[in-house]
């Protein structure tokens, strides 16, 4: 049986026999004459967490929506759910979940009759979900939306997507407006969902410690393109910040073939590296070697990897 790393990386080759929840293909999209997608490529494999990490503008809103349907793009194409973006998403749509970044649909709206009219759209609608989350997070069901301070209004866009039971969940910064219970809480209620045969969960955020806790495979955006999939083991495993240094300094960081960056320090040159590359270690030496320069190397944490990279 494949391991879940594994088969994520079959899915990113195209393997047949690894189910695919999205893929895009050559996509791109621009805003006034600036590009934010460039050629994106991009395979999400069925039944992973995959926490899309990148700096504020990266552009993860916008790709998020664009794989959604809910922004057009300006060449390329999308498949979720083993069906074109382009085709009618009537049936689709019942086995998609989506909290955006901020909620402000229906203030004028009561919870209960929001939630009464949402629930009229899906097939599957887990009532006593809605029930037990609007307990624990202390949603008054007679409020209007309106009323809500912000992190209440994320918390009930959370219900909402939640609640149908959706096959793929995607999460635009969920937890960025709650505070550290509620942040735990929503954690503690979305691990059980991602651990079911069949469930995929696209998860953008800046915590990186929130993607540790649900053994996130790892999507970096940066200069408008996925350059990184890995599963978060495997960057524990391999990925360190080597640091090569000498009595009389670098002006700038020798060049070094495969590494993932490379940056000037006071204490060296800093390169990122996957130790597991046989043939970048074998240049990392020679290269410290011409240099006459020592090399340590040092582990990353995802916090540490995400500084380094994006």
């Amino acid at each position: 049986m494949d391991t879940p790393h594994e088969a994520a990386r079959a899915a990113i080759r195209g393997d047949d026999a690894i189910a695919i929840a999205m893929r895009a293909r050559g996509l791109r999209k621009s805003f006034d004459g600036r590009s934010v997608l460039q050629d994106l490529d991009w395979v999400v494999p069925e039944g992973r967490v995959i926490g899309l990490l990148g700096r504020n503008g990266a552009g993860k809103t916008t790709l998020l929506r664009c794989l959604l349907g809910l922004s057009p793009i300006d060449a390329g194409s999308i498949e979720v759910l083993g069906e074109p973006m382009d085709e009618p998403r009537g049936q689709r749509l019942h086995r998609i979940g989506f909290v955006p970044q901020s909620f402000d649909l229906f203030p004028w709206m009561r919870i209960d009759a929001f939630l009464d009219f949402t629930a009229a759209f899906y097939r599957r609608w887990d009532g006593m979900l809605v029930e037990r989350l609007l307990g624990t997070w202390q949603l008054d069901r007679s409020k209007k939306i309106a009323a809500l301070s912000q992190g209440q209004r994320q918390m009930l866009a959370i219900v909402r997507a939640l609640a149908p039971d959706p096959d793929l969940l995607v999460l635009d910064e969920p937890v960025a407006s709650l505070d550290p219970i509620a942040r735990r809480d929503f954690l503690a209620t979305l691990l059980p969902l991602v651990r079911r045969p069949g469930k995929t969960v696209i998860f953008s955020t800046h915590i990186t410690s929130d993607l540790e806790r649900v053994d996130a495979d790892i999507a970096l955006l940066r200069d408008g393109k996925i350059v990184l999939t890995r599963a978060l083991a495997e960057i524990s495993a391999r990925f360190r910040r080597a640091v090569l240094t000498r009595t009389q300094g670098f002006v700038l960081a020798p060049p070094l073939a495969g590494a993932w960056s490379a940056r000037i320090e006071e204490s060296g040159a800093i390169y990122v590296i996957d130790e597991g590359d046989a043939a970048l270690r074998a240049a990392l030496d020679q290269l410290a070697e011409r240099e006459q320069a020592t090399v340590e190397l040092a582990p990353l944490d995802l916090e540490d990897l995400f500084v380094e990279l994006a």
